[in-house]
């Protein structure tokens, strides 16, 4: 399946969560499916390979990535001794477009996945155009001197502070940087990620 690239709030509704960025979405107001027969859809018992798929989607479509590198991340996250659910929500959170968005230096998800992709970020003062390029403590994170007069990143200042940062990231609004003081994750998690976890080990 490829990215999808419909109206954003119809899979919010679809998923009955706040998938977007956006202040308006409607889930808040509506939070069953879209169309006619979305209201009867509400109280629908699922099954728990439906339930475990559906968390599956709604991680995906959040961080925007496809299926193999998604099954990856997984995949790596079973490798390791201890919690894999823990190992698996660490990764997507150390993802390079995931700090930036954190950090409040975009606006969403997908322009944080924009503005590395188009080599508007550097990492350690270095050029990194790979949106799921992994960081590391101690590393710094930080929008190019060209690229700061950009639409994409006006109001900077204003956002970094409405953002509620996490506790693993220290962010300098004057500098345009977020440095990453600790392991990265993602806390409170906007899925289930046992269940992903239990979809990839049936």
């Amino acid at each position: 399946m490829g990215r999808w690239l419909g109206p954003k709030h119809k899979l919010c509704r679809k998923f009955g969560a706040k998938l977007c960025d956006s202040p308006k979405c409607p889930v808040a107001r509506r939070s069953y499916p879209p169309g006619m027969h979305g209201p009867r859809q509400k109280n629908v018992k699922l099954s728990s390979f439906a339930k475990q798929l559906r968390e599956k989607q709604k991680a995906k479509r959040l961080f925007g990535i496809m299926e193999r590198q998604f099954a990856n991340y997984v995949a790596s996250a079973g490798r390791k001794k201890g919690d894999t659910s823990k190992f698996f929500l660490a990764a997507l959170a150390a993802r390079l477009d995931n700090v930036v968005y954190s950090a409040g230096l975009s606006a969403s998800r997908a322009a944080a996945r924009q503005a590395v992709s188009h080599g508007h970020l550097t990492v350690n003062g270095k050029r990194v155009s790979i949106p799921s390029y992994r960081v590391r403590e101690g590393e710094v994170v930080a929008v190019r001197d060209t690229s700061r007069s950009r639409p994409l990143f006006a109001n900077l200042a204003e956002r970094i502070n409405k953002r509620e940062l996490p506790a693993w990231l220290a962010v300098n609004a004057n500098e345009w940087s977020a440095k990453i003081v600790g392991a990265p994750t993602l806390d409170p998690a906007p899925f289930d990620s046992q269940l992903i976890i239990g979809f990839y080990s049936r």
